[in-house]
């Protein structure tokens, strides 16, 4: 991870190995990002990790206080319509799947 917590993981394959993605539950290749659960700039300092392409679903759908009030809430996070209508679509999809974020 870079210091910004936007990156790749850094980790070698063996490294990923064993690793789900915080939100839609796929293994990871080579593209992780580790999410903050509650954003920092609310205190938070737990990280999960996730593909980039789930990692930008989360941010498009919520507002930084709403994942300081819900974010560390799986269960809140996939309840949201268009998130869990996301997830269902990107299991699907190889670990490495990327795709611009509405």
């Amino acid at each position: 991870m870079t210091s910004s917590g936007h990156s790749g993981s850094g980790k070698g394959a063996d490294e990923t190995q064993g690793l789900t993605c915080w939100l839609c539950g796929r293994g990871f290749q080579t593209r992780i990002q580790w999410h903050h659960t509650v954003p920092k700039s609310k205190k938070g300092r737990a990280t999960v990790p996730v593909h980039p392409v789930c990692h930008k679903t989360i941010h498009a759908h919520f507002t930084n206080a709403e994942l300081a009030r819900c974010g560390e809430d799986i269960d809140a996070i996939l309840a949201h319509e268009a998130v869990s209508k996301f997830v269902r679509w990107v299991k699907k999809k190889p670990p490495d799947f990327h795709s611009p974020v509405r």
